[in-house]
């Protein structure tokens, strides 16, 4: 089968963002209940509000622990050894290890149905926002990886060195609350992890979390 890719770069604070679809597993993996994230992959790439990832606080700069969240490690999970592999065979296609493995993925894995997908979140659009993040600006991020795996969005972020990472999870937290936000499918049909060769961590995004956060001492810096 030959798959149909639709890339465009994104003009984003802190470089070009390629956003990138694979249409044949979007058509293929999301007509069960998932129509509306087929149609907000498809229409972001002419309506994603470009202005938006200028400023304002970012998920990828957010440095706070999730309490009670369940983190999973895995080990020899399905995307650490397809990370090994990509990084392995497109050594010499692309220039980073991210473009390696987001390539590889959504050209030969048979769930990735897109790569650094934007995502934003309106002020409006949580309790308690401008507290949390000490913005009235909208809260702005890409997904590395985004599969559809048994009716499931899983929302993963690639992490070299990924066994000492200290907010990756609240970084994907967020990713998950956005996509959440802009396709109104519930957190429960959500998955978030992180991960790189060697090592996966999971776990399941809950809306508790977010007033945990409003209710700690601690406040989210962004730079």
């Amino acid at each position: 089968m030959i798959f149909i890719l639709k890339q465009k770069a994104l003009p984003h604070k802190g470089g070009s963002y390629i956003y990138g679809i694979n249409l044949n597993k979007i058509e293929s993996l999301c007509n069960n209940g998932l129509k509306n994230l087929k149609s907000f992959l498809i229409s972001a790439f002419d309506n994603c509000p470009n202005n938006l990832f200028n400023s304002g606080p970012r998920s990828s700069q957010l440095k706070i622990k999730l309490n009670n969240l369940n983190l999973t490690e895995i080990k020899n999970h399905e995307i650490s050894l397809l990370t090994k592999e990509s990084l392995n065979k497109y050594n010499n296609f692309f220039r980073t290890p991210h473009s390696k493995v987001q390539m590889f993925m959504l050209e030969n894995d048979k769930n990735t149905i897109a790569m650094e997908v934007p995502l934003w979140l309106y002020p409006n659009e949580l309790n308690d926002y401008e507290k949390i993040f000490n913005s009235k600006e909208a809260l702005t991020g890409h997904i590395d990886l985004l599969k559809v795996d048994d009716n499931l969005v899983w929302i993963w972020d690639f992490k070299p060195k990924a066994h000492e990472e200290e907010f990756a999870s609240t970084q994907v937290y967020f990713y998950a609350l956005m996509l959440s936000r802009r396709t109104n499918i519930p957190l429960e049909k959500i998955r978030c992890g992180y991960f790189d060769e060697f090592n996966t961590y999971v776990f399941k995004p809950e809306e508790k979390f977010i007033k945990e956060i409003s209710d700690s001492k601690d406040l989210f810096d962004f730079v």
